[in-house]
């Protein structure tokens, strides 16, 4: 089967051919072609190595993605650094002198980054939920912290000059001592990208929605992916404590709270999507990025709905799907 005979069922379905295209090429994404979805690897390809390390980054850049999805907080003295959570994470993290890391862990804005640098993030801590949730990811001890430069040389020095940044703002507005302020935060983030000639190529996520509305201020240019989860655990979308003050109940679905706030990409839990919620999305001009999505009935279930791109722990699982339906693969970096 050729990739054109395999996207015409998907182009037909969606019914917006035209309107698919025009929304790629806006977004910077005009290489990906009609009916392509853009593979982005969670903290680089944490089910294979270790998460939001230069080594996991270059595991999912040699397997093929599009673009490389991590979170982004900041230290004391200003540094950006690429880490999920705002404190250090115990379940993989190491001392320079090889002992693990006590929980909690030190809340990164209130450390400086040369507190930080040394430590070691290059394995699961035995034991630990990471451990039990990925046993496919493989160590590679020496792993340190990088900071936001340090991802984007890398990338650089590897040759990919057409990946994408999906960069993760980790802020939270019930925690303000745990970050700077979200327009501090933004014009940080920016200015790393600006610095290194990759804004255009860079979108900014949170589920602090104050931060994006910070980029769209500052930056109009640059995208924005508006983070949410419907379930339980997660941040919520009814309030409008991290939704920069917009509520469900006054717009009816979460696409047009997005598209209310002005963003440009929906980025759901998975598991709170819909064909018909998908639909909607794209027809208010958004697109949709599910996270996090491993399972290989979940890649499938959300390609079935016509997302326009997602966001995995197993970029090699997604590929499978996408090679399986005909689709485009991102090109693997060798």
């Amino acid at each position: 089967m050729t990739v054109c005979h395999a996207l015409e069922p998907r182009i037909r379905r969606r019914r917006r051919p035209v309107r698919r295209i025009a929304i790629v090429v806006l977004f910077g994404l005009a290489s990906l072609g009609v009916g392509a979805v853009d593979l982005q690897g969670h903290r680089g390809a944490r089910g294979l190595a270790p998460e939001s390390t230069l080594a996991g980054f270059e595991v999912a850049l040699r397997l093929g993605v599009t673009t490389l999805e991590f979170d982004t907080v900041v230290t004391r003295d200003g540094v950006v650094i690429v880490h999920h959570d705002r404190r250090v994470n115990p379940d993989h993290t190491r001392t320079s002198g090889g002992s693990w890391l006590e929980p909690p862990g030190p809340v990164i804005f209130q450390s400086d980054w040369a507190d930080l640098r040394n430590l070691d993030v290059g394995r699961a801590r035995p034991g630990s939920r990471t451990a039990a949730t990925f046993p496919r990811q493989g160590p590679a001890d020496g792993q340190r912290i990088p900071t936001l430069e340090q991802v984007l040389e890398q990338v650089r020095a590897l040759g990919g000059d057409a990946i994408r940044f999906n960069i993760e703002t980790k802020l939270s507005p019930v925690a303000p001592g745990e970050g700077p302020a979200p327009e501090t935060f933004a014009r940080l983030v920016l200015d790393v990208a600006r610095r290194h000639g990759v804004l255009d190529r860079v979108t900014i996520q949170s589920f602090d929605w104050r931060t994006l509305q910070a980029v769209q201020r500052l930056a109009p240019e640059v995208p924005t992916a508006y983070l949410t989860s419907q379930q339980d655990w997660g941040p919520g979308v009814t309030d409008g404590v991290w939704t920069a003050g917009l509520r469900l109940a006054d717009h009816g679905s979460v696409p047009r709270m997005v598209k209310a706030a002005g963003g440009a990409i929906w980025s759901p839990f998975h598991g709170d999507l819909t064909a018909d919620l998908v639909r909607e999305a794209q027809a208010l001009g958004l697109r949709v990025a599910p996270w996090t999505v491993n399972e290989p009935v979940h890649i499938r279930r959300v390609l079935d709905f016509g997302v326009d791109a997602l966001i995995t722990d197993y970029p090699d699982r997604a590929r499978a799907e996408l090679a399986a339906r005909g689709l485009p693969l991102p090109a693997p970096l060798r």
